[in-house]
């Protein structure tokens, strides 16, 4: 079984070129705080306070954009669509701030979805069957 963090190294190597940018959204929460460190290793934080890292609740695990050509009665443009993979492996599901999250993205125009493998990650950004 593919581990997580090599589903998402592959993604991205396989989907961030060309009209598409990935990048590895981390999420996680830690402590700030004035530190202190005491004998045996062990760390003290005065005034600590929660640092809560990532996008947001149930941001997907890769994000970035898929550039398209907007058409000639749209003035030509070039746009940046927001997208949002969350990459699953196994049969781990979704939590439901991540199916929110998804949601959201979805109804805003964004492109958005759950990706399994490479091939999966390449239909949600539209790149068909490449290898």
């Amino acid at each position: 079984m593919t581990a997580p963090s090599d589903l998402h190294r592959l993604i991205m190597l396989a989907c961030g070129q060309g009209a598409a940018r990935l990048f590895r959204n981390n999420t996680g929460l830690g402590w700030v705080g004035d530190v202190r460190r005491l004998d045996g290793g062990a760390v003290l934080i005065h005034g600590a306070r929660p640092l809560h890292a990532g996008l947001c609740e149930g941001g997907a695990d890769l994000i970035g954009w898929r550039t398209i050509m907007v058409t000639p009665d749209m003035v030509g443009r070039t746009l940046a669509i927001f997208t949002a993979i969350e990459a699953k492996t196994g049969k781990a599901r979704l939590s439901t701030g991540q199916a929110r999250f998804i949601e959201a993205v979805l109804r805003a125009g964004g492109i958005a979805g759950v990706a399994r493998s490479v091939q999966d990650a390449q239909l949600l950004l539209g790149q068909g069957n490449q290898k």
